[in-house]
């Protein structure tokens, strides 16, 4: 990543008077966004990092008359004990950070080495967090100061949500209102059906089923859920998901009963997208008779405590108490090369015209 504050990148505007105060030279910045995740797993890290996800209208849009009460009095006051237990169990205790830290981290520096072999040194890349840190108004804020006066907000998630990319756009824009000197910007657009994106996941399907000695009777690709209601209300995500799991069997050349749909990470009262998949393996153990399944979570551009602790964890668990004997786990995508290129692939559309 380019160095924002080295003086080698500081120039005096052509024909400026000689007081005029040195400026960067220009370039273009990628910016992108994950999720975010708490500084630690302790009680006070923890309350920190989920009043602000969960004080966010696009994640719960009850009235906040109502729903603040409740989310500090009650949520907050036993949740940061739970969730910091489950984040215990898988933090990177080497780096002291969650993987999600960790693995946004080196997707960026190799997206980054991407970026400079197609472009030279015109164009930055790095990383925010849409909730917790690194934030985005302290990217956008270094990115400005290193010179970028073009930046393409890039979104980590592959099927739009409003309380996924919707929300890191916001909290982008609130960025770029508080700019003395706004940047141009693009955001980049789900990528559900991207065909390198498609190419990546089935990969990482046959290089899991290639390892099992017996092979997985079904693949359940689960996403994370949304109220019910969401879609209801125009919200394109279920969609998005239904049409990549398809891709990814007709790319996979299986049929339609070797894979299938479910959602996960239900919160609250009210119906979220269904089948559950806590529930939904659970039945297919008892009721459909499958021994040996496999889990992969299409929705999640990196490993994090709803695929590390929840499918891992929780719902591995349900399917074996209900009888199954083999879960596997299939890792999301992560560093690996094919993500990469499918992500570099995404960059590099959405950069035309301005570069290339």
């Amino acid at each position: 990543m380019l160095d924002a504050t080295s003086p080698t990148h500081l120039t005096r505007p052509a024909h400026a008077a000689a007081d005029h105060p040195m400026v960067p030279q220009q370039k273009i910045g990628v910016l992108l966004s994950n999720l975010g995740t708490p500084d630690n797993h302790d009680y006070w890290s923890m309350r920190r990092y989920l009043n602000e996800f969960l004080s966010d209208r696009r994640v719960i849009d009850y009235s906040p008359w109502l729903w603040q009460p409740l989310l500090q009095l009650v949520i907050l006051t036993k949740r940061p004990f739970t969730s910091g237990a489950n984040y215990k169990l898988i933090w990177n205790e080497a780096k002291n950070e969650s993987p999600l830290m960790t693995i946004t981290r080196d997707q960026t520096a190799k997206i980054a080495q991407s970026m400079q072999d197609m472009f030279g040194d015109n164009v930055m890349v790095d990383f925010c967090m849409r909730y917790g840190n690194p934030s985005t108004m302290s990217r956008v804020e270094a990115m400005i100061k290193a010179g970028c006066t073009r930046i393409l907000f890039f979104p980590l998630y592959p099927q739009y949500a409003g309380a996924t990319s919707a929300t890191a756009n916001d909290q982008f824009f609130r960025a770029l209102m508080a700019a003395k000197w706004q940047p141009s910007s693009r955001t980049v657009p789900p990528y559900f059906d991207h065909p390198l994106y498609i190419e990546a996941l089935a990969q990482s399907v046959e290089r899991a089923y290639a390892a099992e000695e017996h092979r997985p009777e079904l693949l359940v690709c689960s996403y994370h859920g949304v109220p019910k209601r969401y879609l209801m209300e125009g919200d394109p995500y279920h969609c998005q998901c239904q049409k990549t799991t398809r891709l990814l069997r007709e790319r996979l050349g299986w049929d339609k009963t070797q894979i299938m749909t479910t959602f996960q990470s239900r919160f609250g009262p009210e119906e979220w997208l269904k089948p559950y998949t806590v529930d939904e393996v659970a039945r297919l153990a008892r009721e459909d008779g499958k021994k040996r399944i496999a889990v992969i979570a299409p929705a999640f551009s990196s490993d994090c405590i709803e695929t590390l602790e929840e499918i891992n964890g929780e719902i591995r668990e349900s399917f074996e108490e209900a009888g199954g004997d083999h879960f596997v786990y299939i890792p999301c995508l992560n560093d690996d090369d094919a993500h990469i290129t499918a992500l570099s692939a995404v960059i590099a559309d959405n950069l035309k015209g301005w570069i290339g």
